[in-house]
């Protein structure tokens, strides 16, 4: 006898399991009964769990019957010509949608030529087994999981137009990069979401070279001049807030600038900026200490009045000003009401921050690095046609992370910028590695990427030949 379990409920028993979960499932896929339910029949702890609640996590898969996918050129040709949707697809019993547990009763094919008659699914594409940020990680089966968790999450922070209409919003601190590309290396997965709408990264020539032990564990060396000419330059944007609360007796607090006689008073020069109606004017120029919305309150406690024998109406200093450490410039003023009616102040700093010792980039394989030296760009490395890298990349990062796939993305991105094109590194579907060093040996290339190339400081060649390329690179939060 099998325990069977609904939405985690004893309900009953059945004798003949497998009978019963192949009714089951076959009744769902002919609509007799929902498809959002999912069934799991656990052989070494004689219970069948079904589920049908909300939360669940599940993906689609083509259901396979001996050894051959239900879904056929057929349906392909209809869904191309409109003539079917998906949701068809559902009804009819041809894909399925499978949560964590039922999919360990399946026998799920990587690809329609492993199907043999063993098999209940197929995947709809090997990409569909990775997450949307995963599958932006080019030549991605080159990698280990940890380094595409690792990649996959280094693109959640990375700078980049996080939405088109951030000039007219108030967000609490973003950033926002200039100049951002849209990857020279890409994947399939790149068009479908519409990444080339808000990038979030720049194409960089790489060398992978050792630079005076500046580079080592983690660390990177970036060209000053490539700095200057706009590498990882971006802004830092941060709202402050002031609105006139209202408080039992009728006190209320003001937005003004403050009267010399009020409580905590600070210096004239503190209050500059301010404007009649004390709030601070667009385009000023502020640092850490300047107000940029005067505003006074009342007491906090009525005891500190009586304590000074003062007039219960002494008010005290309550201004917005610039924190410890910060500056900008005073991109936006908002004058509002909240949805109590009171007055509401919103004054937005920007701040234009260029790469420094100690900011955070990454490759989109989890190769995370640390800016460790910035050389001057007569200083830098060159080539013997003259090109100088914008970022100088510790070959040890490649042994231990053991990301292939970073490498080939330099041979891809050279190939694409001296070709003129995208390269399609999508995962289990890119262009071949072969292929592009034949391509790369055709434009007058090493075909293993490296060239000879002199020191910036005695002009001396390189005895080794040096691995160069171009990299999406990303900068970090």
């Amino acid at each position: 006898m099998t325990e069977i379990y609904l939405n985690g409920k004893f309900i009953g028993y059945v004798e003949n399991s497998v009978e019963f979960v192949d009714h089951l499932l076959s009744e769902r896929r002919k609509g007799v009964i929902s498809n959002n339910i999912n069934v799991f029949y656990d052989k070494e702890g004689g219970t069948i769990s079904i589920e049908c609640g909300r939360g669940r996590l599940r993906r689609p898969l083509i259901i396979v019957k001996e050894g051959k996918p239900l879904l056929t050129d057929k349906h392909i040709s209809q869904l191309e010509k409109n003539e079917i949707t998906w949701s068809d697809l559902v009804d009819q019993g041809i894909i399925e949608y499978l949560d964590a547990a039922e999919e360990e009763n399946a026998l799920v094919a990587f690809a329609r030529e492993e199907l043999t008659p063993e098999h209940t699914h197929l995947e709809i594409s090997p990409l569909t087994m990775l997450g949307l940020c995963t599958s932006l990680v080019p030549y991605g089966n080159f990698n280990q999981s940890t380094r595409l968790n690792a990649g996959s999450k280094n693109q959640k922070q990375a700078l980049g137009l996080y939405v088109a209409n951030y000039h007219i919003r108030m967000d609490m601190d973003v950033n926002l990069l200039h100049y951002s590309h849209v990857p020279i290396v890409n994947t399939i997965m790149h068009s479908i979401s519409g990444y080339e709408k808000h990038p979030s990264g720049q194409n960089l020539v790489v060398a992978v070279m050792s630079y005076k032990g500046y580079n080592m564990e983690d660390a990177i060396i970036l060209n000053k001049g490539s700095i200057e000419r706009g590498l990882g330059r971006s802004t830092y944007y941060r709202p402050s807030t002031a609105e006139e609360l209202r408080y039992s007796g009728g006190l209320i607090d003001e937005i003004s600038i403050p009267d010399k006689e009020v409580k905590g008073y600070r210096s004239e020069k503190d209050y500059r900026y301010l404007e009649d109606d004390g709030i601070i004017y667009p385009e000023a120029e502020v640092k850490e200490g300047d107000v940029i919305i005067g505003k006074t309150s009342p007491p906090r406690f009525l005891s500190s009045t009586e304590e000074y024998n003062l007039a219960t109406n002494l008010r005290r200093e309550s201004s917005e000003d610039i924190k410890h450490g910060e500056k900008g410039v005073v991109d936006f003023v908002l004058l509002t009401e909240n949805e109590e009616g009171n007055k509401l102040v919103q004054v937005r700093i920007r701040d234009t921050r260029m790469p420094e010792v100690g900011d955070k980039f990454t490759s989109r394989h989890g190769q995370k690095g640390v800016v460790g030296l910035i050389v001057n760009h007569t200083d830098m490395p060159f080539s013997a046609s003259g090109i100088v890298p914008d970022m100088i990349f510790s070959p040890h990062g490649i042994p231990s992370r053991m990301t292939v796939s970073h490498l080939i993305e330099l041979i891809g991105g050279k190939v694409g910028a001296l070709a003129g094109r995208y390269i399609d590194g999508t995962t289990f579907k890119a262009e071949p590695e072969e292929a592009l060093r034949k391509e790369l040996l055709s434009l007058g290339f090493r075909e293993n990427g490296t060239e000879s190339m002199y020191n910036g400081l005695t002009g001396e060649m390189f005895e080794a030949r040096i691995y160069v390329g171009n990299m999406y690179y990303l900068k970090l939060k």
